[in-house]
This record gives structure tokens, C-alpha cells and sequence, in this order.
């Protein structure tokens, strides 16, 4: 009879012994922790392995595609909004600048030779002309919808800091050259 009350008593602390171990990891040897969070942690990532594996199915072996239920196919991407109404550019007027307000690329490129830049953003377009003195930039913009653009503006900096020099004395300094 002592012997069948020693294995329960044995079988009940035994359980007792495994709850404690399972709930309470404050309790457990610094070892015994880490080693269930280790197996906790290797369980969680056996069971993703299936789900990730039926998540990079190729289309070759697994499921067939999903079609679309509409006949008609959707836009990637949403149309460009309507063109702005068109605006006139208002020609800059200094004295000076005659001959070079107004003109084409054409124009403007047998007063100063081959332009150093060339930018084109839509119908806008910007030529730089350089030489020792000063580097000239002239906006060219349409006066008209599709119509070739024409010279409106005028910047002018010295080449060699940058800084604003007249713009007529810039356009005089590059025809000479």
C-alpha cells in the first residue's frame, strides 16, 4: 500500500512539477528557459514553412491564376488630367536686347554661335550661350499653341562667380566675339 501511495504522490508533484515549468519560466534554471524558448520558437517556425512555401508557388505546378471577373480591363493608372489652358508668355523688354527678343532658336543661333546648353521641358526651352565675360541664358517659350518658341526672357551672370551682369552688355560682349 506504501508503495502505491509513493507513485502517486511522485505521479501528482511530477505534474505539478511540469505546470510550474511550463507557466512559470521565473521559476525554471536559466538553461531550462532557454532551451523551451529555443524549442518554442523552433515549433513557430516549422509550422510557417507550409504557408510560406504554398505562398511562393509558381504558376507552372500550382493553383491556376485567378481571372478577373470584368471583360473589360482596368486602367493602370489614372489619365493625365486635361492640358492647362494656354498662356502667352510676356516678352521681357530692356534696351539692349533687340534682335534677340523675339527670335527663334534659328536666330539666336547664328548671333552666338552653337548654344552650350539646350533644355527642353514641354514647349519650353532654354539655350545657353557662354563666353569669357559672361554665360547667357534665354528662355525661348510658344507665342501661340504648337507654334516654334521664341526668345522672351534674358538672364545673365559673369562666368567666372556667378554673379547678375547687365543683360544687354552680356548680349553685346557674346556678339563680338
Amino acid at each position: 500500500m506504501e508503495a502505491r501511495e509513493a507513485k502517486a504522490q511522485l505521479a501528482a508533484s511530477s505534474v505539478d512539477l511540469g505546470r510550474r515549468a511550463f507557466h512559470s519560466p521565473a521559476r525554471q534554471s536559466p538553461r531550462m528557459a532557454s532551451l523551451m524558448l529555443h524549442h518554442t520558437r523552433l515549433a513557430l517556425v516549422l509550422a510557417l514553412v507550409p504557408l510560406l512555401a504554398a505562398c511562393g508557388a509558381s504558376g507552372s505546378g500550382g493553383a491556376a491564376p485567378v481571372k478577373s471577373a470584368s471583360a473589360h480591363p482596368v486602367p493602370a493608372t489614372k489619365p493625365p488630367p486635361p492640358p492647362a489652358k494656354f498662356r502667352t508668355a510676356t516678352p521681357q523688354m530692356i534696351p539692349g536686347l533687340e534682335g534677340v527678343i523675339g527670335s527663334n532658336t534659328a536666330v539666336l543661333t547664328r548671333q552666338f554661335g552653337a548654344p552650350r546648353l539646350d533644355v527642353r521641358e514641354g514647349d519650353v526651352r532654354k539655350l545657353q550661350f557662354s563666353g569669357t565675360a559672361c554665360v547667357l541664358d534665354v528662355f525661348l517659350y510658344p507665342p501661340r499653341p504648337s507654334a516654334e518658341p521664341e526668345a522672351t526672357y534674358v538672364d545673365a551672370r559673369r562666368a567666372s562667380d556667378g554673379r547678375d551682369v547687365d543683360r544687354a552688355a552680356c548680349v553685346a560682349a557674346l556678339r563680338q566675339r
